[in-house]
């Protein structure tokens, strides 16, 4: 008889040594992933990065464009929340814009230093007219959008308005032996205010932008108001 127990007592120890090395593995088992947590108080806090293309509105009839007027704008835009569920914000921020722009408008300066505005005749033979602006950008916009805490694409709506200031103006005119270059124009409106709106879903949004004041004060070409406006369309990408 004592035998026979010993038999099963060998028989069954390794089923029961089995059982207890796999209890204590369940007890000292580290998860595979940490548990993602849901941040109910989440903003939308992003960095953009735009690209345009640029337009000039309201010019005389004596002004046009020319090759391609684009630009590249970034920044980054703190996110205030005005509801419980978070899908109505205010943002504000700071960017910075570069723009340009191609036309037959001609900037130079008069030896009593007065700024000289003329149009350029289509025959005149020249190889660059074009101005560009640098700007510091503060928008300030009201945000609608299909956020929740656990989803990062969603639809959106942004409007508002962007104050800015040029702190670098160039016009640069260049033909066969001759170029005029001009930085520093008193005509220039350096601060800028424009309405603004983004709309769309995930990273790729429409953006457009209309400038609220003219570029130039107290300016005329061809006997006609130069007070030009600035447009911007193209594309808007956000970064969380």
């Amino acid at each position: 008889m004592k035998l026979v127990r010993l038999y099963f007592f060998f028989l069954f120890l390794p089923l029961t040594l089995t059982a207890q090395v796999n209890e204590q593995e369940q007890v000292n088992r580290i998860p595979d992933s940490i548990p993602s947590i849901i941040d109910s108080l989440y903003r939308e806090d992003q960095f953009y990065v735009g690209l345009t293309f640029n337009l000039i509105d309201q010019k005389p009839s004596s002004i046009s464009q020319s090759g391609f007027s684009g630009g590249i704008h970034l920044g980054f835009i703190r996110d205030f929340p005005l509801n419980k569920q978070r899908n109505l914000a205010i943002g504000t921020g700071l960017g910075w814009s570069l723009n340009s722009f191609g036309h037959n408008l001609f900037i130079g300066q008069a030896e009593n230093g007065e700024t000289i505005f003329r149009s350029l005749d289509r025959s005149l033979d020249y190889d660059r007219n074009r101005f560009s602006t640098q700007l510091i950008e503060a928008p300030l916009e009201f945000r609608w959008r299909t956020s929740t805490a656990g989803s990062y694409k969603f639809w959106r709506i942004y409007s508002g308005l962007k104050f800015g200031y040029i702190y670098k103006f160039k016009s640069n005119f260049i033909q066969p032996g001759n170029q005029v270059v001009q930085y520093d124009l008193p005509e220039l409106n350096r601060f800028r205010l424009g309405a603004n709106l983004t709309f769309g879903y995930n990273t790729f949004n429409f953006h457009f932008y209309y400038s609220l004041n003219p570029l130039f004060n107290d300016a005329t070409v061809d006997e006609a108001e130069l007070g030009i406006h600035l447009v911007r369309i193209g594309l808007m990408f956000y970064i969380l």
